[in-house]
């Protein structure tokens, strides 16, 4: 994308941006729940039209300036934003799960100032820190080289629980992956941005808080890992490279879990799955997006 292209497709500047912010919720966690809307709520700069989507429940004790809706079933985390993105309006929407948090009052309007200088960004994903001190996984920095948490780069996947980006461009890329159910759907969102012509960028100066809590704590996260492998390959890739990139993360598995044969078995179990089942709309990128992946320092083949 050129300085020119990328001047036309930024969102015209507001005296005070408007966001739209989604949180997802199965009522589990009322007191993160709280904690996560009331950081929104301070936010200072923006205007903010705030939902909190009940995933197969009713929200209730919210904070005042939070609407509710409710779905009557759980439909998936990324089924369950895109629900709530249809309900909220702004130049901006923000996701931010329920366990999440933003510490700083000025997190939105300092999003909204990185698009405003660099109108090639299409998403950004803040730095993830555990409140309570606890070291930060690696796999919420999601590059292949890690680094140093605080440095900025362009990225190639996200960790879903708190990210920002354009309407225009949520629009552009059809919002999340609904059939993922879970697990994935972040790496479909910002390989989606890249194919829409913008950039996917990790900040490291913007701060989000986080637990650090396995994700395999879910009963089906290894079935789901695999499967949705292949549907990411499927639903994104060009025919030629969907056996390489799955291949790739079979190789990457069999060396992390020899010694797990059960848990292999579980995945590729789910691998089978992903290639035999339906896997939703096919929208496979364009080799220009994968040239600019490559030469941005990651092809979509790992």
């Amino acid at each position: 994308m050129t300085p020119a292209t990328a001047r036309r497709h930024a969102v015209p500047h507001r005296e005070r941006p408007r966001i739209g912010v989604v949180s997802l919720s199965q009522g589990t966690r009322p007191a993160d729940l709280r904690r996560g809307l009331d950081s929104v709520l301070a936010q200072q700069g923006v205007e903010l039209d705030v939902v909190c989507v009940g995933n197969g429940w009713e929200p209730t004790g919210l904070p005042e300036g939070v609407r509710s809706l409710a779905l009557p079933e759980n439909v998936g985390i990324p089924a369950g934003r895109n629900a709530g993105a249809e309900v909220v309006d702004g130049d901006y929407l923000f996701f931010l799960d329920d366990d999440a948090s933003i510490p700083s009052a000025t997190f939105l309007v300092d999003a909204v100032a990185l698009f405003e200088r660099d109108p090639s960004l299409g998403l950004v994903q803040p730095r993830v820190v555990d409140p309570s001190g606890t070291a930060s996984p690696l796999r919420w920095v999601p590059r292949i080289r890690k680094g140093d948490p605080t440095e900025s780069s362009p990225v190639f996947s996200v960790w879903e629980g708190a990210v920002v980006l354009p309407m225009d461009v949520y629009r552009a890329v059809g919002g999340w992956g609904a059939p993922y159910f879970y697990a994935h759907e972040g790496i479909e969102l910002a390989w989606r941005v890249w194919d829409a012509g913008r950039r996917t960028w990790y900040a490291g100066d913007l701060v989000a808080h986080h637990p650090a809590i396995d994700p395999a704590r879910h009963s089906e996260y290894v079935r789901l890992n695999a499967r949705n492998r292949v549907w990411l390959a499927r639903r994104n890739l060009p025919a030629p490279l969907r056996p390489v990139y799955v291949g790739s993360w079979a190789v990457i598995q069999v060396l992390r879990w020899w010694r797990h044969p059960r848990r292999l078995r579980v995945w590729f179990d789910g691998v089978r799955e992903g290639w035999t089942s339906d896997c939703g709309p096919v929208r496979p990128m364009g080799w220009l997006t994968i040239a600019r992946m490559t030469l941005s320092g990651r092809p979509p083949v790992v």
